[in-house]
């Protein structure tokens, strides 16, 4: 369902905008276009389809489904967890008010 121009109007009078009429059409076209790609994607069918919340959750049920995965390339290659930059602590800290055993001290602000 494509919004309207009023739509807009009200969007942009709870978000606290003032859009130009211009500035309207211009959002009204871009948000009905991204309604648009959800309207694709909510036609593509899942069934069958296992959520996941990360790529690499994907890899053992791959490997029970496609017999050589690793030949497909199909493997996910991540770097090794290194540190890339030397430890910087103090200089960042130098400028900072007030600093202890390597923290930034702040005034309370919630009692």
């Amino acid at each position: 369902m494509p919004l309207t121009p009023a739509d807009i109007s009200r969007i942009a009078t709870l978000a606290r905008l003032e859009l130009a009429p211009a500035e309207q059409t211009h959002m009204l076209n871009k948000i009905n276009a991204f309604f648009s790609i959800v309207e694709q994607m909510n036609g593509v069918d899942t069934q069958g389809v296992v959520p996941m919340a990360h790529p690499v959750d994907a890899m053992p049920t791959l490997r029970q489904h496609i017999p050589d995965a690793n030949a497909q390339g199909i493997t996910l290659r991540l770097r090794p967890d290194l540190a890339s930059e030397p430890n910087g602590r103090e200089a960042n800290q130098r400028s900072a008010p007030a600093v202890e055993r390597g923290l930034f001290l702040v005034p309370k602000v919630i009692e």
